[in-house]
């Protein structure tokens, strides 16, 4: 009997670099954003139940420059990772799962996150 070559496993070189795994790996990053970005309103949080001393120096901080980039980031890291839900649960459905379809729809999940986060910060921060 002999002994066949057992095949080699597919890596990132093999593979051809796509959107929807791009997407994945989004989905993922966004999530771990979102957990640290929870640890902001839980400090907000935490500083408005203490008294008005720590809140305005909370927001002190959350209102400076880097305090709102980070805040921008933290808001499309949350609209981001919840249109990426959005995708997987329409797929669920068996829906959109022809190549082009996914494409577009991880193509939507940018591009929505970003007009998305764009208008939340334009009604509720910029003019409000």
């Amino acid at each position: 009997m002999s002994v066949r070559a057992r095949p080699i496993s597919p890596h990132l070189q093999i593979y051809r670099w796509t959107i929807t795994m791009a997407m994945s790996i989004f989905h993922r990053a966004t999530a771990i954003a979102n957990y640290f970005g929870m640890a902001l309103l839980a400090i907000w949080l935490l500083a408005a139940a203490l008294g008005q001393e720590p809140l305005n120096a909370v927001n002190f901080v959350y209102g400076s420059w880097f305090g709102q980039l980070v805040l921008f980031g933290f808001t499309w890291s949350l609209v981001h990772h919840m249109l990426g839900g959005l995708r997987h649960w329409v797929w669920d459905f068996a829906v959109m799962m022809e190549p082009g379809q996914r494409e577009a729809m991880a193509w939507a999940t940018i591009a929505g996150s970003v007009v998305f986060t764009l208008l939340i910060w334009t009604v509720f921060v910029w003019v409000g």
